[in-house]
């Protein structure tokens, strides 16, 4: 919203000064977005009529002038402007005055001295360019200053308001809000004087009740459209950012703006029979005043006439009924339509306009027909003619339900204490009525706050005009305590630390996600859809954290990243049997050289073994198991699953090569997603004794199938829990002369200690004779 701030000031004129005025809004809940003058600053400007006027002996194209400044005697100027005749009134600038980028001083232009310097409005800062002097009105006082005359140190204020806001889309609306936290008197609109004719009205029937409960139209008859918009109304029109049209279309914006009003003036001999306000049949159009022709929705509400639709309601009126230079009888309309009607309908036709935006939010229903004999008056005063008749047709307004105040819940939400009188005095300003029960109070919403629903709503109104500056903060009183850490679970911190330390840089993406990730890598074809996405490709929530990583991954590439080590901790999200499931996850992932550049190691890109140790890790001191298997979004034959204590908790792969053709990556990434859950899980630490005699080591070699795993004997190796086994480890792996083809020789390292006594060969040889038969069931062969 942008207004002139003399403007506001005939409403309502506080003691304050701009900037004060500028904090005054900002604190209430009105943000002042920008705060400009309407002109850069000079001085000694004033209002000049040139007496005569003689050509330059020594120069063609300057005149001598003859100007009265108001002073005793006329001055002499010399100026070169094609326009400047006698009688008329520029502006000119004395001499000491300065102008932006130039100071005036006495000087002779060609062998003339010249007195000062008649002024164009580009040379005052007030235009990019101009063509000669500037123009000044007949009824100009001579010797008055420039800013003076012009308003010229009027500020030019751009508020940021809130959707919930559209009572301050106008100046009264401003001003009402002014009055209301400086307590400066109110200017209210004056009523409408004039007189009705005896002619007739035009019929309105309101078919969509519900969509427009109120609808007046007036016929006002003998206009002159050719009539010209007053200096000051136009002014004041282009310091909010429009420009004039016509003196019809220039009182329609200036009561929009003054009142928040929105109003449409039809000519009256365009439009055939009676009007009605319906709804949009199957394949109607409408050419719109802007020229662009729309194909009306049944769900869009129109103005119509006997034949066809002359305005899309709330949005814009129609080219075919517009007022023009002819136009001599008009029909002027304001109304109130329901804002859930009006909503959504710009964007649908992909263009809006100041009535939509007003209409959108909800204007005052009370005004309507204030704004109608306002614009009517100004019409008579500017275009003459005759108001005829008014119609009006109303249904049922919007209820405006009493919402209870309460004095100790006001304590409660803003921690100040007001009294009920205090409270009492801040409703009668801001236009409330209300019921007082002690400290308790029945509070009817005006017309023009359509944001008052609930008691927080008025706490709110309470606090902004008693003033948010004036609550102070209050030290905090509470009993403080630790948060117990389990020792059986990891803080998260932990985990983040790890993967740090691990060179990796954890990526924070939306959960939001494009369908095409998850059906490309997670195999998703039914994921949780969102009813009102905020971008196309953000329509799912994600299943997955490797989306967002490869995202990631490329946007870095695209900046000249070759070495990429991401890792997110974030919820993914999947259908359950009757409701949605979430889950937490860690992913990481890792793209182009193993280590960063450097002269230690032999450069190399990054590969399943190193992201599995990272992994590994992530885990210690648990010990994990992989067993291959194959996801979506993996290589075939790069691709495991992880296994903890037996039970899958995540997935490691290597990128497949048709989604690293997709997704333009020069070599393929790594990447692992875990379950939180089984991350932060730990077990507590508990003491065991520490043997001081040497352990005994023990070599077993087996030769096994080509197709068993080591892990497949690990399992049960570790598992048996023999006697005195402390550990045992795979330490060699054999293919070649000696073993037979098809097969393969593995070597694993057996551990044996007591912590009290030396073992014995007798003890020592019953448990590895307990591991080599657990090998021979499973197919091996010891190997001589």
């Amino acid at each position: 919203m942008k207004f002139s701030e003399s403007w506001l000031r005939t409403f309502v004129n506080p003691s304050l000064s701009s900037e004060e005025l500028s904090h005054l809004l900002t604190m209430a809940g009105l943000e002042v977005e920008e705060m400009v003058g309407i002109a850069p600053a000079f001085d000694k400007v004033v209002v000049a009529q040139v007496l005569s006027k003689e050509k330059h002996p020594d120069a063609d194209r300057l005149n001598l002038l003859s100007v009265d400044v108001g002073q005793a005697e006329p001055l002499t100027i010399v100026c070169g402007a094609q326009n400047v005749t006698v009688g008329m009134k520029a502006p000119c600038a004395l001499v000491g005055a300065k102008l932006p980028g130039i100071e005036i001083k006495q000087a002779k232009v060609r062998g003339i001295a010249s007195f000062g310097m008649m002024c164009s409005a580009k040379e005052l800062g007030l235009a990019e360019e101009s063509s000669g002097l500037m123009v000044l009105d007949a009824d100009a006082s001579v010797g008055q200053s420039i800013r003076d005359h012009l308003d010229l140190d009027d500020k030019l204020f751009t508020l940021k308001l809130t959707p919930n806001r559209c009572d301050c889309l106008s100046l009264y609306g401003i001003a009402r809000e002014v009055s209301a936290l400086t307590g400066a008197p109110l200017q209210h609109v004056l009523p409408a004087n004039f007189k009705l004719g005896t002619g007739q009205g035009r019929k309105v029937a309101v078919t969509a009740a519900a969509a427009c409960p109120r609808y007046i139209g007036s016929v006002i008859k003998g206009v002159d459209a050719k009539a010209s918009t007053p200096v000051w109304m136009v002014q004041r029109l282009e310091r909010c950012g429009l420009r004039s049209i016509s003196a019809l279309v220039d009182v329609t914006n200036y009561v929009l703006l003054e009142l928040g009003q929105p109003l449409h003036a039809f000519d009256l001999n365009k439009l055939s029979g009676d009007i009605e306000v319906r709804f949009a049949r199957a394949g109607e159009k409408l050419k719109l005043l802007n020229e662009q022709s729309v194909d009306l929705q049944e769900d869009m509400l129109v103005i119509a006439d006997s034949k066809h639709p002359v305005a899309l309601a709330g949005v814009m009126g129609g080219a075919d009924s517009a007022v023009d230079d002819t136009t001599t009888d008009i029909f002027l309309e304001s109304a109130f339509f329901a804002p859930g009607v009006i909503v959504g309908k710009s964007r649908r036709i992909g263009f809006g306009s100041d009535s939509s935006y007003r209409f959108e939010r909800g204007v005052d229903f009370a005004a309507t027909q204030v704004a109608l004999d306002r614009a009517s008056e100004l019409i008579l005063d500017i275009c003459g003619g005759q108001i005829e008749a008014v119609t009006e047709v109303a249904g049922n307004l919007p209820a405006r339900p009493p919402v209870k105040l309460r004095t100790a819940r006001v304590l409660r939400v803003l921690g100040i204490s007001l009294a009920p009188e205090e409270i009492a005095q801040i409703l009668k300003r801001l236009g409330m009525a209300f019921q007082q029960q002690g400290d308790e109070f029945s509070v009817t919403p005006p017309s023009y706050r359509f944001d008052i629903v609930i008691e927080e709503d008025l706490i709110e109104e309470v606090a902004r005009v008693h003033g948010y500056e004036k609550i102070q903060p209050a030290p905090i009183q509470a009993r403080m305590s630790m948060l117990p850490l389990r020792e059986s679970q990891r803080p998260l911190s932990k985990l983040r630390q790890v993967m740090v330390q691990r060179d990796y840089q954890e990526a924070i993406n939306y959960a939001f996600v494009d369908a095409d990730w998850e059906r490309d890598l997670c195999g998703n074809t039914t994921p949780v859809v969102l009813q009102n996405p905020i971008a196309s490709q953000m329509s799912v929530m994600r299943s997955s954290l490797l989306g967002g990583l490869l995202g990631a991954l490329r946007a870095n590439l695209a900046r000249k990243q070759p070495r990429v080590r991401l890792f997110e901790i974030g919820g993914c999200f999947a259908r359950g049997e009757r409701d949605y499931v979430q889950q937490e996850r860690l992913a990481g992932l890792a793209y182009g050289a193993a280590c960063s550049e450097q002269w230690g190691t032999t450069a190399r890109d990054v590969d399943f073994y190193d992201v599995k140790g990272d992994v590994e890790v992530l885990f210690a001191p648990h010990g994990l198991t992989f067993e291959a298997a194959t996801h979506p979004a993996s290589h075939p034959g790069r691709s495991a699953r992880i296994l903890l204590e037996g039970r899958a908790v995540g997935w490691i792969g290597e990128l497949h090569p048709q989604w690293q053709q997709r997704y333009d990556l020069a070599q393929a990434a790594v990447w692992f997603e875990i379950e939180l859950g089984a991350l932060l899980a730990r077990n507590v630490a508990s003491y065991s004794e520490v043997s001081k005699l040497p352990p005994v080591r023990r070599d077993l070699a087996v030769v096994v199938d080509e197709n068993i795993a080591v892990q497949d004997l690990l399992g049960p190796l570790r598992g048996a829990k023999a006697a005195y086994v402390v550990d045992v480890g795979l330490f060699d792996v054999y293919r070649g002369k000696g073993v037979e083809e098809g097969k393969k020789s593995l070597a694993f390292r057996v551990l044996l200690q007591d912590t009290q006594k030396t073992l014995t060969e007798t003890e020592i040889e019953q448990s590895i004779a307990q591991l080599v038969a657990i090998l021979q069931q499973h197919g091996a062969q010891m190997r001589a």
